[in-house]
């Protein structure tokens, strides 16, 4: 199974109403494996992370006055996925590794951005 990256606003009752992705951004966020070889690792944690640390299973939901603070969280992962992507298991090549993280943060950094247009929130689920 794979995660996604979802943009949701409230309707009027305070439920969350998830939007399309539009033409061009693509959702996917990483296998399910990635909550955590990826969001919850030993690398990520002590970065002080307080959004991608989940237990396993637990979807990640940013409201919608924390996506500033997510989008920071995000580019600090990208500026360091080498370190991210080194300690973890898979017979892959780091390289290799590096681009997948990279691809999917990418695609959670857009729906991060598209939420902070229309005062929405984010959900990786």
């Amino acid at each position: 199974m794979s995660l996604l990256a979802d943009v949701f606003t409230a309707d009027g009752d305070g439920e969350p109403r998830f939007l399309d992705v539009p033409e061009g951004p693509s959702d996917p966020a990483g296998f399910e494996s990635r909550r955590t070889t990826v969001r919850g690792s030993g690398t990520v944690r002590p970065r002080g992370a307080r959004f991608f640390p989940r237990p396993a299973g637990d979807e990640l939901r940013v409201p919608p006055q924390d996506v500033a603070e997510f989008i920071g969280e995000v580019l600090l992962f990208q500026g360091d996925i080498e370190s991210i992507a080194v300690p973890m298991d898979p017979p892959k090549p780091v390289a290799q590794r590096v681009g997948e993280i990279s691809d999917r943060l990418d695609s959670i950094l857009d729906a991060a951005h598209r939420a902070s247009q229309i005062r929405g929130g984010v959900r990786n689920r």
